[in-house]
């Protein structure tokens, strides 16, 4: 090691004929033209560094970099890539400490064009009349850094177990059993209806675990078409396909690695893509579109389905398999019609969240309105609240959200569900009716898009009649 000759190199098993013999020629015109010359093997481990480079990075002692990987000695250096991929970096830019060095990096290769190791080349050390483009190459790092941190927040959880908001026994108890699971390391598998929180619950589950710092990548099952799905999960290897880049593309399992992976609405997989989910909660391992290369991954697993996956297991739709391997820790998310305890609680958190209108300083729900939200049974769930809420402020005229706005913002056809009178619910005949008509009142004037003799039509009501409702329940402002 650090003999001026480059026909051979010394390993601990002896000298071996060096790559560069096929090419002797075109090395050393690289050489002389260079400001340093290192080569490694198809491991990464150094086997020549000339005294130029050594000179170079302030190193005296050839031993210190015997047999060492690359980066130990370089940690910048991409040659590692250049020896493994076999593609060439004839031009690129690389930093050393607070030096910039212009590098080439090219592969090597055997007299059966076997790839047996990359040798890379220093064509300047000084950049002095350089420095437009190092200040270029400088700018364009910066922006890399900041759009890789950019990316790296966006995969972190937003949401922790307290942003699930509730009271009711039944949201204690989710919070419980998501922080238990949390410590686990096993798939979870989410189920309940549309609307109920089930991404929000994911990322809680991640916050509270180990793995909180990692990344917290979503992706809705459905919303990817099945030609794409192998792609999109398991990821592309270069020219794969006609048209494909010339770059890898990682899929969404690699993205996630050591971290966690969501997949909402994990019953649209397709059956001819389950089976490549199941290697990898089985053996951790993918292999990407177009590669023979296997790649290990960790990634935990939280699915999650508004369906009823054992019903398509049944159907032959699911491979049962992979149901018993998601469902490892299964968690059921109750219903927003089975929590109306919660709906204050939650309608406070989503109207401090909307913008107010100049002037405004808080929206408040009066007794009323508040009635009658109970009074839904809320398909939508928690979302559905949101999107009412949203558009109760939009009719508002004030800051007071009353069962006008209410009725108003409540799609049209549903009916507000009869309510149960027992101790914990106070409202008396009168007051009920009196919710009612209002529902009833609102829901016909928005349908009407707001034509008063249509919506007394459709009420079956005189017109006058329907102006002396409006008048006496508050809604003819």
């Amino acid at each position: 090691m650090g003999r001026s000759d480059v026909t051979s190199t010394e390993t601990p098993a002896g000298p071996v004929t060096s790559p560069f013999q096929s090419a002797a020629s075109a090395f050393s015109l690289f050489a002389k033209m260079s400001e340093g010359t290192v080569a490694i093997d198809r491991s990464g481990r150094i086997t020549w560094l000339n005294g130029k480079y050594r000179r170079l990075l302030g190193i005296a002692d050839d031993t210190v970099v015997e047999q060492r990987p690359i980066e130990q000695i370089i940690p910048e250096s991409r040659l590692r890539e250049v020896a493994e991929s076999g593609r060439p970096v004839l031009l690129d830019i690389m930093r050393f400490g607070d030096q910039h060095f212009v590098v080439c990096r090219l592969p090597l290769r055997d007299a059966n064009d076997q790839i047996t190791g990359a040798v890379g080349f220093v064509f300047f050390d000084r950049l002095d009349y350089l420095k437009p483009i190092l200040s270029k190459f400088n700018r364009l790092e910066r922006e890399l850094e900041a759009r890789r941190a950019e990316l790296a927040k966006a995969r972190r959880a937003r949401y922790s177990l307290s942003g699930f908001i509730g009271v009711s026994k039944a949201v204690r108890d989710l919070k419980t059993r998501a922080r238990r699971i949390a410590q686990r390391e096993g798939a979870v598998l989410l189920l309940g209806e549309t609307g109920v929180g089930k991404e929000l619950l994911a990322q809680g589950i991640h916050e509270a675990s180990p793995l909180a710092a990692k990344p917290f990548v979503a992706v809705n099952v459905a919303a990817v078409p099945e030609t794409l799905m192998e792609s999109e999960f398991f990821g592309v290897a270069p020219g794969a396909f006609t048209g494909a880049d010339r770059r890898p593309r990682p899929g969404k399992f690699e993205i996630a690695n050591g971290g966690t992976l969501f997949l909402d609405e994990i019953g649209d997989m397709p059956l001819s893509i389950q089976a490549k989910f199941l290697r990898v909660l089985q053996e951790g391992e993918i292999e990407a579109l177009g590669s023979n290369d296997i790649k290990h991954i960790d990634v935990r697993v939280i699915a999650a389905t508004s369906g009823d996956l054992e019903k398509k297991v049944r159907e032959g739709t699911f491979r049962a398999d992979l149901f018993y391997r998601l469902a490892v820790l299964p968690v059921s998310v109750p219903p927003l019609r089975e929590r109306p305890e919660d709906i204050e609680h939650l309608a406070e958190r989503i109207l401090d969240e909307l913008p107010r209108g100049e002037g405004l300083a808080a929206w408040i729900l009066t007794d009323a309105a508040l009635q009658l939200l109970r009074r839904y049974d809320w398909p939508g769930n928690v979302r559905e609240l949101q999107n009412v809420l949203e558009r109760a402020t939009i009719e508002a005229e004030s800051e007071l959200l009353d069962a006008r706005e209410i009725g108003l913002a409540v799609p049209s056809g549903r009916n507000v569900a009869t309510p149960a009178m027992n101790d914990q619910d106070s409202l008396n005949l009168a007051e009920t009716l009196k919710m009612a008509e209002r529902a009833a009142l609102a829901d016909a004037i928005d349908r009407s898009n707001g034509d008063k003799t249509e919506a007394a039509r459709l009420l079956g009501i005189s017109r006058s009649s329907l102006y002396s409702k409006l008048k006496t329940t508050g809604m003819d402002g």
